[in-house]
């Protein structure tokens, strides 16, 4: 496993972590709360970014303006069904969304939420880690000098290190 490698492997391991941060919910308004979201459209589940324009007009709403006015009873079912604990209101072509303020044990919630999904991120770039040096002692086997694959083990410590 070549270092540009290693290191790719490891971005996009954070990068999964920044979605699924943005995706915590907090006492504000973001889009990116619905971004998981997805809705039976004939059959086949489909990304709500697909089906309407969601927006914020101001900083506890979510607007949801569909495409296909057909599809608003469809993504307001999608919304209640979901672990988001959001209640849609409907009021025939365009869905809202209030964001009620957190209390302490939801921002507790969070906080443990938060704390889980950095220990994934971190055990996801562990693992990347041990992957390459898997390789490294398989190449140290077939002929590799010892001092190589100090090295290399070394180098793969400083950008898990880094990206940790």
């Amino acid at each position: 496993m070549v270092l540009t490698e290693i290191e790719s492997n490891m971005q996009k391991s954070v990068e999964a972590s920044q979605r699924n941060f943005n995706t915590i919910r907090t006492g504000r308004a973001n889009t990116s709360l619905l971004d998981r979201l997805t809705v039976e459209y004939y059959g086949a589940d489909t990304p709500l970014k697909a089906l309407a324009t969601i927006s914020t007009p101001d900083s506890q709403t979510i607007s949801i303006q569909p495409f296909d006015i057909s599809t608003l009873a469809l993504i307001e079912k999608a919304i209640s069904i979901s672990d988001l604990g959001f209640t849609p209101n409907n009021d025939g072509k365009i869905i809202r969304i209030n964001i009620p303020p957190l209390t302490e044990e939801r921002r507790l919630e969070l906080v443990k939420q938060a704390k889980a999904e950095a220990e994934q991120c971190k055990i996801s770039i562990r693992n990347v880690r041990q992957k390459a040096n898997d390789e490294v002692k398989k190449l140290g086997k077939d002929g590799l000098s010892e001092d190589m694959v100090k090295d290399a083990e070394s180098e793969v410590q400083k950008i898990t290190d880094s990206f940790i």
